[in-house]
């Protein structure tokens, strides 16, 4: 990836390219869901202080798995806006069966 990507078509073409392993998209997918379950009970509680969370889960669970599994760097350095819709968007793509956990 030497060339700066441009659009975020461009960009999600290549996010999927690094999210090929079965575990890092059970990774990524898990820590997006546990995000929705903090926002939740946030909401629900008001109790704010589990806002902390959020990063923890969002980025603990996918960083974990570009380091063991697909041994890559995330594009979340480069690219962090995009990664963050990303993120959501294979969730949801992952959710609705659109894309598969195992490729």
């Amino acid at each position: 990836m030497s060339d700066r990507i441009k659009t975020f078509k461009e960009f999600y073409a290549f996010y999927l390219t690094e999210h090929r392993k079965t575990w890092t998209r059970v990774f990524h997918f898990t820590g997006t869901l546990l995000i929705f379950f903090v926002l939740f009970y946030v909401i629900k509680s008001g109790k704010e202080r589990f806002l902390w969370y959020v990063p923890i889960f969002g980025y603990g669970f996918a960083w974990f798995s570009h380091a063991v599994f697909e041994k890559n760097k995330p594009a979340t350095f480069r690219y962090p806006l995009w990664s963050l819709i990303s993120d959501f968007k294979l969730f949801f793509e992952l959710l609705t069966g659109k894309e598969k956990f195992k490729k």
